[in-house]
């Protein structure tokens, strides 16, 4: 679409859209140089022409008031002043070296956020580089929003055809997620989830949604279990009873590559329909419907996201909707087509059979504090702000943060503060003076949005996180940049910024493609190492990424709206020596639900101090941390997290839409205003997270928001693999407060 139209001086480009992980394409008019309008990109052969608020929103990030053209620099007093990237990066480079030479590899850690994501480079280069210098302290947000699906999938195993998806599906289960919200299904990019979904629905699909609040997606359900938030593991083990007691497995598929059935058996026995409705608050009869409906289809998937993982239990959740898809046969058989044979990802390899289970975490990269050990998708990061505040030689004393926004996002607010403030050293790259950044020594600037090419390979590299309810279809696409920075401006990129670091540093930088621990096999894309001498340019560097793609970068290239590449790569027969098996009954999973049994109920009991329930949402005019300060999206929805209950809580608590509330958990309190939201079932307070700034000074709470971080302790109700602590089904107390 590359200047396909003209009117006046407005042409019209085609892109792709980079406010969050769903790729979108999109269409750009631009004038004088700068875009002024974004919209769904019609031509393109997926999509549909979607595009969201948020991305119609672009033009105002690029021209965001407050974004910084330059990198700052604190100073001895607190300000900030500018400093040209070169220097910063001179000044960081030495100051790494020589922590690093005093107090070893360890004393430096990154976390690598959300946001790093739309932009390829950014994470992997990230991680790249830190582990270059030796450090085995790298975090990042997936261990806090969804850390159970790496648990779940290690403990389990790797079916190496990869998951049925939603395309073709009979039944879908979702549980904690709002694809029509979060523009995602199951946590990870679907091309249009709304369209999606209902040309599914409209196909026959039957939708099952377990959710406490009737969100967008639960309206259109079946089947609506709206349970007492922190049973999700509950509902499941029913679930699966009501499967086992009623012989709806797949026979065919269990006995070929399943173990430990009858563990599972034993310990869900006690978890009948009639004890899960006493625990969950819902009626034994759905939760029977709901495991015929599931079990009965000949084709489909169950998926969960932040809100499962947030609310307890997070391994046990993901493992227990592991075996549900496991004994009801919920994988690509032999001679079925992948969805997805791969286009800038190297090329599918799947086989109809399981890679056995492995190890959920390395005991020999251990954290200091909760017996906490390295993942597979990193180190816990709520354990984090203790590596930096606890004493000893081998405290972590610098942290680089790409893309993310610690202050923001890491739960238990007031200790990550307080950590922040005794780092040796702290890099956050930043588009603006956020609330990590204002506790930072340097802000590097990045270029952002239509200042940097870019590529599709976003939506399909993410299946090495999750490939549950994921990619459509085999899309590639390549987005140049439209845009120069601002004249004057500083701005780097995020993987150039990590070049530079390493090429300070005597250091060859490399990037790499991670295999899938839950998608189809794949052939090896390797490491690729870059050139330290030459610096590569944008382009050069995507090129590298691509190394062994299916479809050449070259190739998409010549198709400025995107295309579909096809081919049926199907699943091969499974080895004739493989003895391989998926496991439903691993011995920690086991206990938790042996434990289950006996653990008090997360309820809301008239008369208790805390006596509503804390649940997290999506708000559709935001992406965690971003969106909140834009102009449009404000229109849409606020620049705050109203604290939402159902109309008679707050009338029981003589309150009306608007009113100041403090809510209070037994480890924190934060201002707020309540909203009525009927949707919710009784006794719960609803609010998104990652709003709020630091609470350090006086925060403007109907400007910012709050944060719900700070309602948490990383010491309580944690999960012992990830060290998540509870985030959501959260016990508070809501009381008046005067404006």
């Amino acid at each position: 679409m590359s200047e396909t139209k003209s009117n006046g001086e407005i042409t019209t480009h085609a892109s792709l859209c980079r406010f969050c992980h769903a790729g979108c394409p999109i269409s750009v008019d631009m004038q004088d140089g700068k875009p002024v309008k974004v919209t769904g990109n019609k031509e393109s052969p997926t999509y549909f022409g979607f595009c969201c608020s948020r991305g119609q929103a672009l033009p105002e990030q690029i021209h965001h008031p407050e974004r910084l053209y330059h990198s700052q620099k604190r100073m001895p007093d607190g300000s900030y002043q500018d400093i040209p990237i070169e220097v910063a990066m001179d000044e960081i480079a030495e100051k790494v070296q020589s922590v690093i030479g005093k107090h070893g590899p360890r004393s430096l850690a990154m976390y690598i956020g959300t946001y790093s994501a739309p932009y390829p480079g950014a994470g992997l280069s990230a991680g790249a580089w830190g582990a270059l210098n030796g450090t085995p302290m790298i975090f990042s947000s997936a261990t806090i929003d969804q850390p159970g699906k790496e648990i779940a999938a290690a403990l389990f195993g790797h079916w190496l055809a990869g998951p049925q998806l939603l395309d073709g599906s009979d039944v879908s289960l979702l549980i904690g997620n709002n694809p029509l919200i979060s523009i995602s299904g199951g946590g990870v990019p679907c091309q249009n989830p709304a369209r999606r979904l209902t040309d599914a629905l409209d196909n026959g699909l039957k939708l099952i949604v377990i959710d406490p609040r009737e969100t967008e997606t639960a309206k259109r359900a079946h089947i609506h279990l709206q349970p007492r938030p922190g049973e999700d593991a509950v509902i499941l083990a029913a679930m699966i009873h009501v499967i086992l007691a009623e012989d709806l497995i797949d026979h065919d598929f269990v006995s070929e590559n399943i173990q430990g059935l009858e563990a599972l058996r034993a310990e869900v026995d006690a978890y009948t329909p009639e004890v899960a409705s006493a625990r969950a608050d819902v009626p034994a009869e759905k939760i029977i419907a709901a495991a015929r409906m599931f079990a009965s289809a000949k084709r489909g998937i169950a998926a969960g996201a932040t809100g499962f993982n947030m609310s307890g239990r997070s391994s046990l959740n993901e493992y227990l909707l592991n075996c549900l898809n496991g004994l009801c046969g919920r994988f690509i058989k032999e001679g079925e087509p992948v969805p997805n044979p791969g286009v800038l990802l190297p090329r599918a390899t799947p086989k109809a059979q399981a890679e056995p289970p492995k190890p959920a975490v390395n005991p020999d990269v251990k954290l200091r504090v909760r017996d906490l050990c390295a993942m597979g998708s990193g180190m816990p990061t709520a354990a984090l702000a203790d590596e930096i505040l606890l004493e000893g030689d081998d405290r972590v004393r610098m942290l680089f943060s790409c893309g993310g926004n610690p202050v923001a996002a890491i739960p238990d607010q007031d200790r990550i503060v307080e950590a922040l403030d005794k780092l040796d050293l702290f890099v956050q790259i930043d588009i603006k003076m956020s609330s990590s950044a204002k506790q930072a020594d340097y802000v590097i600037a990045p270029k952002i949005s239509l200042e940097v090419p870019t590529m599709s390979y976003l939506v399909e590299s993410i299946e090495t996180y999750n490939a549950l309810w994921g990619l459509c279809e085999p899309f590639g696409m390549y987005a140049p940049k439209l845009m120069d920075p601002p004249e004057g401006s500083d701005l780097i990129e995020e993987w150039e910024f990590f070049y530079g670091l390493a090429q300070r540093m005597g250091l060859d930088l490399f990037v790499f493609q991670l295999p899938s621990g839950t998608a189809t096999a794949r052939e090896d894309g390797g490491f690729i190492s870059l050139d330290m001498e030459n610096k590569p340019t944008s382009d050069e560097f995507l090129e590298l990424l691509t190394t062994g793609s299916r479809v050449p970068l070259s190739e998409v290239k010549k198709h400025p709206n995107g295309k579909l590449y096809p081919e049926d790569i199907c699943a091969a027969p499974k080895d004739t020596d493989c003895t391989a098996r998926l496991e439903v009954g691993n011995e920690d999973m086991m206990a938790e639900l042996r434990a289950m049994k006996d653990a008090v109920i997360v309820a809301h009991r008239e008369g208790e101090a805390y006596p509503y329930l804390m649940i997290s949402r999506r708000m559709a005019h935001v992406y965690n941390s971003a969106g909140r300060d834009l102009p449009s999206l404000i229109r849409k929805g606020g620049s705050y997290n109203p604290a939402y209950m159902h109309p008679q809580d707050l009338a029981e608590l003589g309150l009306s839409d608007g009113d100041s509330v403090e809510v209070a958990s037994p480890h924190g309190a934060i201002p707020s205003f309540v909203a009525p939201d009927e949707t919710l079932r009784r006794g719960l307070v609803s609010m998104a997270h990652a709003f709020g700034d630091s609470p350090k000074g006086n925060p403007n709470v109907r400007a910012q928001g709050s944060n719900t971080g700070a309602l948490a302790s990383v010491e309580d109700d944690y999960d012992k693999f990830s060290g998540i602590p509870r985030m959501s089904a959260l016990p508070v107390s809501v009381r008046p407060i005067p404006s």
